[in-house]
């Protein structure tokens, strides 16, 4: 019988070395997952997660997107959307209204109620982003955000 070697508390201080380490795709999974996790975090006080933050964000400063806008932009399947977006109305945080430039669709806008509650959530995510990004500098959190910009929007500004 082979025994494991007990981890250290992160679990994972001993595969920091491997091969996986360096791949970008991993990192980049990697430092995304630690990212969501300190925003479901400062989140929870108020009953969202990063997915309805980024709806409910969008609603409101995203000039009154498509369902299918959101879905193409955060990358989730309609039907992902959709019940992201039922779930904000059920709670008063935005509404469904008929696209104008296209009557088949909706647009999703924020209530009084979702801008409120964004602009309280924006400032727990904001905290929770600089302590998960503690060990970069200002620069170097400039840096990356530009860089994963190019990444996540290839051909982009």
């Amino acid at each position: 019988m082979t025994s494991v070697a007990p981890d250290d508390s992160s679990g994972s201080s001993r595969l920091e070395h491997s091969p996986l380490a360096e791949d970008l795709g991993f990192l980049l999974a990697r430092a995304s997952a630690v990212s969501q996790a300190a925003a479901n975090e400062a989140l929870a006080a108020h009953e969202l997660k990063v997915r309805s933050y980024s709806v409910l964000a969008l609603a409101v400063t995203g000039g009154r997107p498509s369902q299918r806008e959101l879905a193409a932009f955060l990358r989730l399947d309609p039907s992902q959307v959709v019940a992201l977006i039922d779930d904000l109305e059920r709670r008063g945080l935005v509404t469904r209204e008929a696209d104008p430039r296209d009557r088949r669709a909706n647009v999703v806008a924020a209530t009084l109620a979702g801008r409120s509650l964004y602009r309280r959530a924006q400032v727990d995510v904001e905290t929770g982003e600089r302590r998960a990004h503690a060990g970069l500098s200002i620069a170097d959190r400039a840096e990356l955000t530009r860089l994963l910009r190019v990444v996540a929007f290839p051909g982009g500004e």
